[in-house]
């Protein structure tokens, strides 16, 4: 055997194939054998041939290559230079931004001075003691809402508006003033609004934790507790501080349970959502040892919303044990941020946050080993739950390391003391003073009014009032926020010009998106960012890394690359080229791509000054031209301003043809780039109508209609009744077969999809029609451009016949070919033998397009694996398929209900010791009850749990990972034989072979006897992903890059104000008491038993 070495392995394997396959194709007489494989390459000539002839003669390709070759003088081709386009674009989302900058200054200044000016008053109330939002009075005041279409909300300019979470006091003095100097802020909005009509949301948040926003729109509050608070919406953060690199440890001693454990998990869980994708993050918990709660965590981690999700799991499974020791707790926690490692961090503020129910250790060794003399990490610490303990230490710890102490006695208590660290790590930028205040712009994320996608302009507010301790007041009073909708960043690129495959796309120093066609996520929650990052946006590869690191580090450059592309239904993949250029975008850290296909580097430009000629065009789009010439589809662009879009294309349609009637395609307020090529497009296909189209009887070529579309928007369908059932996207760069045709050479065949799940079809009822499209290709002047894709769509059940025919043998003009004798066997073909053969046309996703056999009539348009199982893998196996698995990372699923399972009940015999146990701890739990009955009425905060949800987001669905694995088409030109070897009884033979200027493969297979075969069924079902073990799905984190600027010393900072205990504590008469009345139903009948 050293002839089949590995280097000639492949050799023997064919070798071998090849002898069997002859052995088992040896006649015997009368037998009927299987087709040899020049027989199969005959056939596939055959039909490779008859839809080239067909196909051209009925779509008419070369006369319309003609019909643009005489129109010439009524167009250009005007070329797409990237390099100038995406600097150009650049400098306009640049000048945008910059126009939002002035009104965000102008707001943060004139904010700090009307503060600086208000008088403080202790007694500031309304009549009935408390001054509220006038929107959500009972009796509505009188403001007139009317309809913005750049809000997409009733609105009033006249006036701005505050909103409040519900665990917030109101009637507090601190708020009513924070109400009261904020209304001044009205003027500012107007003015800014009057000098920039186009000024989105206007926002002040307060570090008290009131929103005030103009223009004035009634909040949107969901049925539940409103518990929207602005200090934990991403721009807040963002602007509120510099970015943290953040340990949390978590006491887990023997000490801590039941309700005590539940507090903390639900601390921490509401501590990461403080954090930004800017910031780091560790959780370890600790008892004797410390250790991270996800083990392969073994440094910080970005606080993504996937890791945090990861914590948040772990967290939830902590338990209690052992005896608590701080050193081990901070030695963890000091090693993580302060040793020297190569991967990634915030590098700012470092800061430790431990969650204990107390103890007597102040760990005073630990801090003079790791941070004394220079604290470079402070360090904050909670108190939770309800206990005796000496709080002095805690106190001491966070007081000494730069930090703050809070506690945490109940659940109303977790969300406020979880977010003012915050105001501590305000303080250097407070204090460096007029350098601190930057302009940031923040990720994208989804707007909490309904403006959808916004990025978000934020400056911090100072407090600039002197402080009585120190001579400059180290407050932060909030963050001003200016919104740019995602939409409004759009309308500044170039779309149409750059034909349907090509694009522009920006990206944030994380590395996500802010504008990219693949952006929609399909879940609206406020509660988490919009993270999708360019490289889950796209099909991974290492020449998109490489784009994706040098757009981030802020340089320009171009790139031509060959990459694989999704298709728009993500039921295919395409490889094709694309040439990649980026630019930073001056006065942030946004970076601007844009990507062109070769045949998008020029486009048409129509010269239709001839109103004549336009009016000629135009009819042709009017109703009464259908029944001669076929239905008519336009994209709903805004070829005007005054053009109101619609859904429904036929009432756009008429819409359209309305506004065309008052005004010329000249006018101002169109879009003449647009509208004349819309225009120009009508008259080409109206051309080809009548010189093609007209002349032809579909039904004799088993057609059930013809089609063209192009780059200015238009599709025409023929005959007119074919329109009836025309399901394609109106627009064609939304349309998945018209971006395919423009990728991909020759004819590109579709099947309406289907699963094993849908219903039955009935061949006598139903038609179905197969998609058949291919790019129209011109050349003028030297410059080639794709502006069209003309196409069929084939009557499934006459084309299976006809498919039948030309694989057979009986009209084989071949010699010899179908001749039967004592000594020679006759070879099967598709028609007269499909009881034994199998014939299969499979697109180049593996989806059925036509098979030899009656049943798979119901199979047509499914994933092939679902018609044969062991076929596909036999093509997938000897490499005809690739498979590429993609995720979406913008899914909604169901959302799953909590399960929970209950123990066998045990009988317990109680002994004294024990009634002396239970009432000891009920009494703690009536204090700790009673304490959040009285927390509750401060903060109308009764039990708020982390299932409500503060932003109206609909519990019955949740973002998820889906995974789905497309299958496309390898390299491999020429045919194939294949043996299926699972076992005596289930070898059988097969031949592929690629039907050329198709994306088709032709299969012939013998039938299975039986099904033996243990193979990996294919699937290209979408599911969801889930991590079982994230350690093992981890993945290298991403190159990113945070920001330049960093906030997190000043020697001035004054660390006096670092926490003290707030909750009241019950004393031992109060507990004993307690005790004697929850005692003295269970002991008064035994009582009055002995006394008679």
């Amino acid at each position: 055997m050293a002839f089949c070495a590995q280097s000639y392995g492949i050799f023997c394997l064919f070798t071998i194939q090849t002898v069997l396959i002859i052995c088992v194709s040896t006649p015997t007489d009368g037998t009927h054998l299987f087709p040899q494989h020049y027989t199969m390459i005959h056939w596939a000539g055959r039909i490779e041939k008859e839809l080239e002839k067909v196909l051209q003669h009925v779509t008419g390709t070369q006369q319309m290559r003609s019909i643009y070759n005489e129109k010439k003088s009524q167009f250009e081709i005007k070329k797409n230079n990237p390099r100038d386009l995406v600097e150009r674009v650049a400098r306009d989302i640049s000048k945008l931004l910059n126009s939002k900058r002035k009104a965000l200054e102008k707001l943060a200044r004139e904010a700090e001075q009307l503060q600086k000016e208000h008088v403080w008053q202790d007694g500031v109330t309304t009549d009935d003691g408390e001054e509220e939002n006038p929107l959500e009075r009972s009796t509505p005041l009188e403001l007139e809402f009317v309809d913005d279409p750049n809000f997409k909300i009733k609105v009033n300019f006249s006036s701005s508006a505050v909103q409040i979470p519900t665990d917030i006091y109101r009637g507090s003095p601190v708020i009513l003033n924070e109400l009261n100097w904020t209304q001044a802020l009205e003027r500012v909005f107007i003015d800014n609004r009057r000098e920039d009509s186009s000024l989105r949301w206007q926002v002040f948040g307060s570090a008290t934790g009131v929103t005030r926003y103009y223009p004035a729109t009634p909040w949107k509050a969901p049925n539940k507790i409103d518990l929207y608070d602005v200090r934990r919406r991403p721009w807040y953060i963002q602007g509120a501080s510099s970015p943290k690199d953040m340990v949390i440890i978590v006491d887990v001693s023997g000490s801590v349970s039941g309700l005590t454990l539940k507090l903390m998990k639900t601390s921490v869980i509401e501590m990461l959502e403080t954090l930004s994708d800017d910031d780091y993050v560790n959780v370890a918990r600790f008892n004797e040892k410390a250790d991270a709660v996800v083990p392969c965590f073994r440094t910080l981690v970005q606080a993504n919303v996937r890791n945090k999700k990861i914590f948040k799991e772990a967290v939830m499974h902590m338990q209690a044990k052992g005896t608590t020791d701080y050193k081990s707790g901070f030695t963890f926690a000091f090693e993580q941020l302060l040793n020297e490692s190569s991967a990634p961090r915030a590098n700012c503020n470092k800061m430790i946050m431990m969650f204990t129910d107390g103890g007597e250790d102040r760990a005073q060794e630990i801090f003079e080993k790791y941070n004394w003399p220079n604290k470079t990490v402070r360090v904050f610490t909670f108190s939770v739950g309800q206990h005796n303990y000496d709080v002095t230490p805690l106190q001491w710890i966070a007081c000494a390391n730069k930090g703050y102490y809070f506690e945490i006695p109940s659940i109303g208590a977790i969300r406020i003391n979880t977010q003012e660290y915050l105001d501590v790590l305000g303080r250097p930028m407070v204090l460096t003073g007029p350098k601190a205040k930057q302009v940031q712009w923040t990720n994208v994320y989804q707007d909490a009014l309904g403006l959808g996608l916004v990025i978000t302009g934020t400056m911090p507010v100072f407090n600039l009032t002197v402080d009585t301790v120190s001579s400059q007041n180290q407050l932060i009073l909030g963050v001003m926020g200016v919104d740019i909708a995602i939409n409004e960043i759009k309308r500044k690129t170039p779309t149409y010009r750059l034909g349907a495959n090509g694009y522009t796309f920006a990206i944030d120093p994380n590395g996500y998106v802010l504008l990219h066609p693949n952006l929609r996520p399909k879940i609206i929650n406020f509660r988490e960012p919009v993270t999708l990052d360019f490289l889950d946006a796209e099909l991974e590869d290492s020449n998109k890394e490489e784009i994706r690191r040098q757009m981030i580090d802020g340089k320009s450059g171009q790139k031509k690359i060959k990459t694989l592309i999704k298709s728009v239904d993500e039921r295919y993949i395409d490889e094709a080229m694309r040439t990649y250029t980026w630019t930073p975008v001056d006065g942030t850290d946004y970076s601007l791509g844009l990507v062109l296909p070769t045949y998008s580097e020029n486009h048409i430009k129509a010269n239709l000054s001839d109103q004549i000629l336009q009016v000629q065009y135009f009819e042709s789009l009017l109703p009464v031209s259908f029944e001669s010439e076929g239905h008519v589809f336009i994209a709903p662009r805004e070829y005007c301003n005054e053009l109101e879009l619609s859904n429904n294309n036929t009432e756009f349609l008429l819409n359209f043809i309305a506004l065309m009637e008052k005004i010329t395609p000249d006018s101002k307020q169109c879009d003449s780039l647009l509208l004349h090529n819309l225009i120009l497009d009508t008259g080409i296909i109206r051309q080809l109508v009548e010189k093609v189209w007209k002349n032809k009887d579909l039904n004799t070529y088993g057609f059930l209609a013809v089609f063209a579309a192009t780059d200015g928007g238009i599709t025409r369908v023929f005959p007119n009744k074919a329109s009836e059932t025309w399901e394609e996207d109106p627009e064609p760069f939304n349309a998945s077969y018209y971006r395919r045709s423009l990728d991909n050479k020759g004819y590109i065949f579709r099947a309406p999809y289907r699963t094993a799940r849908d219903e039955l079809l009935n061949p006598e009822n139903d038609t179905i029609g197969i998609l058949v499209s291919t790019a129209v290709e011109i050349t003028v002047g030297g410059k080639t451009i794709k502006p069209a894709v003309v196409g069929v769509k084939l009557d499934l059940e006459a084309w299976t016949d006809k498919f039948k025919i030309l694989a057979s043998n009986h009209t084989d003009n071949r010699q010899g070919s179908n001749q039967c004798g004592p000594n020679r066997g006759c070879e099967m073909d598709c028609e007269a033998n499909s009881d034994d053969l199998l014939c299969y046309l499979i697109d180049d996703g593996g989806f059925l397009i036509m098979s030899n056999q009656k049943e798979d009539w119901n199979k047509v348009g499914m994933f092939f694996s679902d018609v044969d199982p062991y076929l596909m893998y036999a093509l997938y196996n000897n490499s005809f398929y690739n498979r590429k698995q993609s995720y979406d990372f913008q899914s909604v699923c169901e959302r799953v209900p909590n399960s929970e399972t209950g123990a066998a009940p045990r009988v317990f015999v109680p002994t004294i010791a024990d009634f002396v146990n239970v009432a000891w701890w009920t009494s703690a739990a009536a204090w700790s009850l009673f304490q959040q009955f009285i927390y509750g009425l401060a903060y109308h905060s009764w039990f708020v749990t982390d299932e409500v949800d503060a932003e109206g987001f609909d519990p019955k669905e949740r973002s998820c990972v889906m995974i789905q694995t497309q299958f496309y088409l390898s390299n491999l030109s020429s045919s194939y034989n294949i043996l299926q070897d699972c076992g005596n009884c289930s070898s059988r033979l097969i031949h592929a072979k690629r039907i050329n200027n198709t994306n088709l493969l032709f299969v012939v297979a013998e039938k299975m006897p039986c099904n033996t075969c243990e193979i990996e069924k294919l699937s290209q079902e979408v599911e969801e992903f889930k991590e079982n073990n994230p350690c093992e799905d981890m993945s290298v984190a991403r190159y990113r890059k945070g920001p330049s600027t960093c906030f997190d010393n000043h020697v001035s900072e004054n660390t006096s104000d670092c926490g003290r205990g707030h909750s009241f504590r019950p004393s031992l008469y109060t507990l004993l008491l307690i005790q004697l009345l929850l005692l003295y139903p269970a002991v008064s009948p035994h009582v009055y038993s002995l006394l008679h």
